[in-house]
Formats: structure tokens, C-alpha cells, sequence
């Protein structure tokens, strides 16, 4: 059985986690992969409006900056979702079977506290310019509405994690996120281990 199907068969409540799973997971996809798309139609129109026309689009600049700040928070829980993410794992790396996985379990819950807690100061932060109502200087979009990527971002990554506790609790081996399963090749056998990792 492949890991996809392992989701659902194993129990309910991992087949709900994979459905809630797979709609997050196609919602960052579909944001991500727009916002490039859309930055990258702008600025050729922009560098052709500016060869042939000689005038360029208004506010392209500010528009792929404002993207680029989407794409940069929504892509966080996207990289949480493949396990792609950046890793200070020395401790981690040495370890193997329960402790390994134990640590792992312990590092995902604090880690979707604190994308949590980044999701609520960011919700006030956008709140903060909701009521002010401050806008993008040359386009003049509604930075609430740019900004509103932070808190989104941060919530699906720390949905992630639990999503990842909920698979390391449930599914026996270790998953580094809640549809990579940790390779053989990631794991250290007792030898790698007491040698400190090197060979």
C-alpha cells in the first residue's frame, strides 16, 4: 500500500485529516502557482508595453512586490505540506525508532504554536491597517487585503504541523509531514548513530 492510500484506510479520522489535507493543499497550489503566473504575464506586458509603447504599466512594480509577499507566507505552508522546509535537525539527525519520532512529535507542536502565534499578531497587524485605511501608493489596492496573507500563511502552516503530529501519532514509522513518510536513506542505523553520523 502506497502512502496516499495509507491516509484513508488506516482509520476515519486519518481519512478526514487527508481530505482536509488534499483542499489545503490544492487552495496553496492554486495561490501559489496564480500569484507567479500572474506576476509573470505583468512584467512582460510591462517590458512590452515599454519597447513597443514606450510606456510601461502602472504600477507593475508595486503589484509583483505585493505578490511577492503572497506567495512568500502562503508558500510557507505549502513547504511545511512536502516537508520541504528548513531544518536545524544535529540532534534530530542522531537520533532513531521512538526518540527519533518522539522528538519529531515535540518539535511539530512547538513549531504550530508559534506559526499560531505568528497567525494572531499578523491578524492584528492587518487588522492595525484595515482601520487605518492604508493603501498601496501607486495603484492604491487595500493593503489589508496583501497583508491578509500572513495570518493565512501561518495558520496553514501550523495546521501543517498538527497535521503532521495527528499522521506520527496515528501511523506507525515516522512522517515528516503528513504525506512524506522519512525514507530508509533519512535514518540512521545504531552504528551511524554512536559514530556521531560520519563515515
Amino acid at each position: 500500500m502506497n502512502d496516499r492510500s495509507y491516509a484513508g484506510a488506516r482509520s476515519p479520522v486519518l481519512g478526514v485529516l487527508d481530505g482536509l489535507d488534499r483542499v489545503l493543499g490544492w487552495a496553496e497550489r492554486v495561490i501559489v502557482a496564480g500569484s507567479v503566473l500572474v506576476m509573470a504575464l505583468l512584467m512582460a506586458a510591462h517590458v512590452v508595453g515599454n519597447l513597443v509603447f514606450g510606456q510601461g504599466i502602472p504600477g507593475t512594480y508595486e503589484i509583483t512586490e505585493l505578490l511577492i509577499v503572497v506567495m512568500t507566507f502562503v508558500g510557507v505552508g505549502y513547504a511545511t505540506r512536502c516537508a520541504r522546509h528548513i531544518s536545524m535537525s544535529a540532534v534530530y539527525d542522531t537520533l532513531s525508532g521512538t526518540p527519533r519520532k518522539t522528538l519529531l512529535i515535540v518539535i511539530s507542536l512547538g513549531t504550530a504554536a508559534l506559526m499560531f502565534y505568528f497567525a494572531y499578531k499578523s491578524a492584528q497587524y492587518d487588522l492595525d491597517i484595515f482601520e487605518r485605511g492604508r493603501v498601496s501608493s501607486s495603484v492604491g489596492i487595500p493593503l489589508w487585503m496583501v497583508y491578509i496573507a500572513l495570518p493565512v500563511g501561518f495558520s496553514l502552516a501550523g495546521i501543517q504541523y498538527l497535521l503532521t503530529v495527528a499522521r506520527n501519532l496515528a501511523s506507525p514509522g515516522t512522517w515528516r509531514s503528513f504525506r512524506e513518510r522519512e525514507g530508509y536513506a533519512d535514518v540512521p542505523d545504531s552504528g551511524d548513530a554512536a559514530e556521531g553520523g560520519l563515515k
